[in-house]
């Protein structure tokens, strides 16, 4: 269920950082707004590998979900990475790609 959550929550701040992005591109304020969304992604991606470890080692599940947060968490760190060094043509597709894994894993929640 807090796995469930957390999925659904990085999905809706992955649909709204092309929003705050476009504000980005138009007002003052946008950048504070974009930076938030980027915040807020990296914030769950890391409480996300702490929740899924802790519901592997004492439940004894399948270490799969640990790779896909990990995993997510590698992308936003990427993500962050090309953003803050303004390398546009790989940070769009990359967003458009971890809002799709975003959207595939939740489904499968």
């Amino acid at each position: 269920m807090v796995t469930r959550t957390l999925i659904a929550a990085r999905t809706l701040v992955l649909l709204l950082a092309p929003l705050t992005a476009g504000l980005l591109l138009t007002t003052p304020n946008g950048q504070a707004l974009h930076s938030a969304a980027a915040y807020t992604t990296f914030g769950i991606a890391v409480l996300h590998v702490i929740v899924t470890v802790l519901q592997w080692r004492p439940g004894g599940a399948s270490p799969e979900p640990i790779l896909y947060a990990a995993l997510f968490l590698a992308l936003t760190l990427a993500q962050v990475a090309l953003g803050i060094a303004g390398l546009t043509v790989a940070h769009i597709p990359l967003g458009v790609l971890m809002f799709g894994l975003s959207l595939v894993q939740l489904t499968r929640a």
